[in-house]
C-alpha cells in the first residue's frame, strides 16, 4: 500500500506491511459493537435484584394472585377464565416495567456516574449507545414473556393459536413505544428524580392506564382517553391477539405513534452527563 504526500509527487511507502501485526487496530464492525453492547446491557439487568424485582418478581406475584384468588369482578371476566383474562395484562405489565421504568433508571444512574459520558468517548457512535439499550430490553422482553407464558399455561393459560403471532408484534411495538419513553426520562432529569417518577408513573398506569382496569368500564371520555395511552393501547392488543385471536390496528397505531414521537424528544433532550 502506498501514499502520496500533498505537493510531492514521490510515493511513501508504509514501514511494515499490512497484517503484519494482530489483532489489527482499528474500531470494529457495528454489528458486532451493536451485538456486544447489548449483551452487556442485558447482563448488567439480569444481575440487578431490583430490577428482576421489578420486572419478573412482581408480574409473577400478580399473575399467580389474580389467576387463583377470587379478586376480579364477575362483570370484568364474563365467561373468560380468569388466567385469560389476565395474561395480556400481566404481559403489558411486564414490557412497561422493563422497557419503561427499568430503562429510564437504569439510564438516569448511569449519567449521574458518568457512564454514558465515558461511553460516548469510544468507538461507540450516540445512536448505537440506544439501539444497544433497546435491543437488551427486546431480550428481556422476550425472557419475561417466555417465564410468565410457561407459569401462565401452568395455572391453565390457553392462548388463541390465531393470534400468538399478533400478539409477538405488539410485544415488539411497545418495547420500542416504552423504551422511547423510557430514555427520553431517564436521559434528561436528575437520576433521584428519574427514580421517583419513574415508579409513580409506572403506579398511576398499573391502576389507571388501562392494565388491570378496562377502558371500556371507565366513566365517560376517561375510557377513551385511556384507550390513547401506550398502557392501555399495548393491554388492549394483546387482550385482543391472544384472547380472541384478531390484530387490532388501532393499539399499533397509538404505539407506533408514541414510539416515534417519544424516540425524537428524546434525540432532542438525551444528555450524556
Amino acid at each position: 500500500m502506498t501514499a502520496v504526500k500533498p505537493g510531492r509527487e514521490e510515493t511513501v511507502s508504509p514501514r511494515f506491511a499490512p497484517g503484519t501485526f494482530a489483532p489489527a487496530p482499528g474500531r470494529g464492525s457495528l454489528v458486532r459493537m451493536l451485538r456486544t453492547h447489548a449483551r452487556v446491557e442485558t447482563a448488567l439487568t439480569l444481575r440487578h435484584g431490583e430490577q428482576i424485582l421489578l420486572t419478573l418478581l412482581i408480574p409473577l406475584a400478580l399473575l399467580i394472585g389474580l389467576s387463583l384468588l377470587d379478586l376480579l369482578p364477575s362483570g370484568e371476566l364474563g365467561p373468560v377464565e380468569a388466567v385469560d383474562w389476565v395474561t395480556p395484562r400481566i404481559l403489558a405489565l411486564a414490557v412497561m416495567s422493563s422497557a419503561f421504568t427499568g430503562q429510564a433508571i437504569a439510564l438516569g444512574f448511569d449519567r449521574r456516574y458518568g457512564v454514558l459520558k465515558r461511553l460516548s468517548a469510544t468507538a461507540l457512535p450516540r445512536w448505537l449507545l440506544v439501539a444497544g439499550r433497546l435491543l437488551a430490553a427486546l431480550v428481556v422482553v422476550a425472557i419475561q414473556a417466555v417465564v410468565l407464558g410457561v407459569v401462565a399455561a401452568l395455572l391453565g393459560w390457553s392462548p388463541s393459536p390465531a393470534g400468538l403471532l399478533a400478539g409477538v408484534v405488539f410485544l415488539v411495538f411497545g418495547t420500542f413505544a416504552f423504551g422511547a419513553l423510557g430514555v427520553l426520562l431517564g436521559g434528561s432529569l436528575r437520576a433521584e428524580a428519574v427514580l421517583a417518577l419513574a415508579n409513580v408513573v409506572w403506579f398511576v398506569l398499573l391502576l389507571a392506564g388501562g392494565i388491570l382496569l378496562v377502558p371500556a368500564a371507565m366513566p365517560g371520555a376517561l375510557g377513551d382517553v385511556v384507550g390513547l395511552l401506550p398502557s392501555g393501547a399495548l393491554a388492549e392488543g394483546l387482550r385482543a391477539a391472544l384472547l380472541d385471536g384478531r390484530f387490532s390496528w388501532g393499539p399499533v397505531a397509538v404505539l407506533a405513534a408514541w414510539a416515534a414521537a417519544a424516540g425524537a424528544l428524546a434525540a432532542r433532550t438525551t444528555r450524556l452527563n
